[in-house]
């Protein structure tokens, strides 16, 4: 989880080569006129991104039933989705990748053929709420090596499960 272009995407497709996981692209998941009001720069509001996380919560539902893990990607900026997401799937764990606005502001201007522009960097730091203590986020910091963050996710999903 995290805003736009802080590199869910790419940890999300090596964690789940690493895991030996599937892993689905949450984006590929939003409906078309989600798709066309932020490629038109306009910020979605709850009630857009209501299908959108119930298709993830699919996703994630199908991974359980058939008892495996799986990756997916999904911003999940307001702590009320997070809640929609992790509430009656205990199993879900978030790896939050923190950035600031600047790094994002440039990954975003190098991005080519994706439907998020620059214009809506502000809007999604205003809708981010960190994840809490009490959401057991993995946190790691979008400037750090891929090789960090992948280890860092790892060996804590790896306490995780000694813990059980």
């Amino acid at each position: 989880m995290g805003v736009s272009g802080a590199g869910k995407s790419t940890l999300g497709a090596v964690l789940a080569q690493r895991l030996g996981w599937p892993f689905q692209e949450g984006d590929d998941l939003h409906p078309p006129a989600n798709i066309a009001k932020m490629s038109a720069g306009i910020p979605l509001t709850d009630e857009d991104r209501a299908p959108w996380l119930a298709a993830v919560g699919a996703w994630i539902d199908q991974c359980i039933a058939e008892g495996g893990g799986g990756v997916i990607t999904c911003s999940a900026l307001k702590a009320a989705y997070r809640r929609t997401l992790t509430e009656r799937r205990p199993e879900v764990r978030l790896v939050y990748i923190e950035a600031d606005a600047a790094v994002i502001e440039q990954r975003l201007a190098a991005r080519k053929h994706h439907f998020m522009p620059v214009s809506l960097v502000a809007s999604q730091f205003a809708d981010l709420e960190p994840p809490a203590l009490e959401e057991r986020a993995i946190v790691v910091r979008a400037d750090q090596s891929r090789d960090a963050q992948v280890a860092m996710v790892v060996g804590a999903l790896a306490c995780a499960d000694s813990s059980r």
